[in-house]
């Protein structure tokens, strides 16, 4: 376990992070290999067809990893006050509900596959490469589920490699079975889909059995699992606030998706060249998710501990890192724009990629553009939105993504059609934009508060009394 209420916030903060950044590359990597390998074994409209599933399948699993993320705040708060009674109730309840949520996201998400592919306007010739593919992965959310809530309770006691571990070696495995099922069984962009399942399940399984062995406080008694709505509410109401605020952002990349959709076939490429180059941008944005993730549980853990200053100290730490990775970002997905592309197109399958290959291209750079010279204002979404909810301001953050459902929504309804696949670009720069204003407004109300919202047993004025009323009980007694 890491204790991050001591040491300095920059380092405490870095060596978090690393190890999450590390995973959620091998994250994106082994998504990625579905569409790598189909589009180099398939063609270009099975690789169009699951790439474009993205706004979709982050409209269900980023509620999921939302809730789950929020369970594990808790067990965060609890460790952060050395509370271990409250943390393996916490753990209990968390279980618990992870399995709610599993069978009731995947009894609504599979029955809305079709409605949902129809509703953005799917172009024909990717439409059933999106729809079996979607409907595999929904069909083990499940899955998904176990795997985000083991790690989450990984992280929430500061164990941050562990679960970079049994990631990459489900990358790994992902890429095996992806092979096997596609190319040897034959299953096409099924196969992948099933790989990526398949490879999750594995790869929570082990993340399970290491957590029970490595430690006591992540071993929830059987009374642990008693059913207490109280706690379950406490649960929901800084998960499910995470999980709408994902929702809502990725309603926003289904109206952008939509809006791209619409440009396929005045701008032949252009759908494909988008999927590639989101592809890459998901790569070179990581740090901010890795920077996100490792100040959700800092900031959960001072608040636990009432160290409001070490939080303030834990922010501007974020935001210089948050910098330095944007200088990086922008290097890699745009120096490196053409050669990364080529990963997902061949040609050599694929007419209308040989006839428009440069167009193609050209689109890509142009949208990895516009999206790297505004990564300091995503990188900051990530740093204000989750020390907001590591320190159970979740509600407020949904405000937030409504701001940012707002911008994208603008400008895919209004830039597309004076600018075209130009105004596509822009969408996500003016939602950050938003977004950022309202989370760093938000984030100076709620510290200028300080320690006024902590709750009364965390604070040190309450401490000091209770340390000193004990003090003259034992005089008293003696």
């Amino acid at each position: 376990m890491k204790d991050l209420t001591k040491g300095s916030p920059f380092k405490l903060i870095l060596l978090f992070a690393l190890p999450v950044f590390v995973g959620c590359v091998f994250q994106q990597l082994y998504n990625m290999a579905d569409t790598i390998i189909v589009g180099n074994t398939v063609g270009a409209a099975a690789f169009t067809g699951v790439g474009l599933t993205g706004p979709v399948t982050f409209l269900v699993l980023g509620f999921v990893n939302g809730l789950t993320a929020g369970f594990s705040v808790k067990v965060a708060q609890a460790f952060g006050a050395n509370d271990e009674a409250r943390m393996r109730r916490a753990v209990g309840m968390s279980y618990l509900l992870c399995i709610l949520v599993g069978v009731t996201v995947t009894a609504v998400a599979v029955p809305l596959t079709a409605p949902l592919l129809r509703l953005m306007q799917t172009p024909a010739a990717y439409y059933d490469y999106a729809y079996w593919y979607l409907l595999v992965i929904f069909s083990g959310i499940g899955a998904t589920v176990f795997y985000n809530i083991v790690a989450g309770l990984l992280r929430a006691v500061g164990d941050s490699r562990t679960p970079l571990v049994f990631l990459v070696l489900a990358a790994l495995l992902n890429v095996g079975l992806d092979f096997s099922f596609i190319v040897g069984f034959g299953w096409h962009y099924c196969g992948a889909a099933i790989a990526t399942v398949l490879s999750q399940l594995l790869s929570g399984g082990a993340c399970l059995a290491y957590a029970l062995y490595r430690y006591p406080a992540l071993r929830p008694r059987r009374s642990d699992f008693k059913w207490d709505t109280r706690l379950a509410m406490g649960h929901f109401a800084v998960g499910l606030p995470m999980a709408l605020q994902f929702s809502i952002t990725a309603i926003g990349c289904i109206v952008q998706q939509t809006a791209l959709n619409g440009l396929d076939a005045a701008l032949p490429g252009a759908v494909t060249a988008y999927t590639a180059a989101s592809k890459i941008d998901n790569i070179a944005n990581q740090a901010f998710a890795a920077l996100g993730t490792a100040l959700a549980t800092y900031a959960g853990q001072n608040y636990g501990a009432g160290e409001f200053g070490r939080i303030r100290r834990g922010v501007l730490a974020g935001m210089v890192y948050v910098f330095a990775s944007a200088v990086i970002g922008f290097s890699f997905a745009v120096g490196l724009c053409e050669p990364l592309m080529r990963l997902f197109l061949n040609a050599d399958l694929s007419a209308d990629v040989a006839g428009n290959y440069n167009a193609i291209i050209g689109y890509g750079r142009q949208y990895l553009l516009w999206q790297c010279a505004f990564y300091p204002f995503l990188g900051a979404i990530f740093v204000y939105r989750n020390t907001l909810q590591g320190i159970g301001r979740s509600a407020v953050t949904t405000f937030a993504g409504v701001t940012e459902l707002a911008g994208r929504v603008l400008a895919s309804l209004v830039f597309v059609r004076i600018w075209g696949f130009t105004g596509v670009c822009t969408s996500n720069p003016v939602a950050w934009v938003a977004a950022v204003i309202f989370l760093v407004v938000t984030y100076c109300v709620v510290m200028r508060r300080g320690k006024g919202e902590l709750p009364e047993y965390r604070t040190r004025s309450h401490r000091r009394r209770l340390r000193r009323s004990c003090r003259i009980a034992v005089k008293r007694a003696s």
